[in-house]
């Protein structure tokens, strides 16, 4: 087995990532349905926050905080992905509008989101592919 496929990113690394890229996947809990959504995002310290109409992803974040977010990146050679867990809470006072850095949070779509969601992010990890043949496949039986 090629184990150089597989290269885990330290956590630096991985924050590091995260800060130079601007879209990824929030998933989330929704009445016992797993979602996902795609969103535009900025990295503010140990938050990655996003902003959102009302609707299923807010009702989510409110429903239960608990979620996961991903940013990949793919090209010819390989693939990187960075996988945070934590907290989303709605940004609902000026003190804590104020603690984020919100300079590099800019809509994608000409539509009003007036609801800012921060997660707190409890736990990072991230990995880079090496691409490559496949292996020949030796039956175990």
């Amino acid at each position: 087995m090629d184990t150089d496929s597989i290269t885990p990113m330290s956590e630096n690394e991985a924050w590091a990532f995260l800060a130079e890229h601007t879209y990824g996947r929030l998933a989330l809990t929704i009445l016992g349905q797993p979602e996902i959504f795609p969103v535009n995002y900025a990295v503010s310290g140990t938050h990655v926050l996003f902003r959102t109409a009302e609707g299923t992803k807010l009702l989510g974040v409110v429903m239960d905080s608990k979620v996961a977010f991903e940013v990949d990146q793919v090209h010819a050679d390989g693939a990187t992905s960075v996988v945070v867990k934590g907290v989303a809470t709605r940004i609902e006072s000026r003190e804590e509008l104020e603690a984020l850095d919100l300079q590099d949070l800019h809509s994608w779509l000409p539509t009003l989101k007036y609801n800012l969601v921060a997660i707190k992010v409890a736990e990072i990890s991230g990995r880079r592919f090496r691409f490559g043949p496949e292996p020949d496949l030796t039956p175990v039986m």
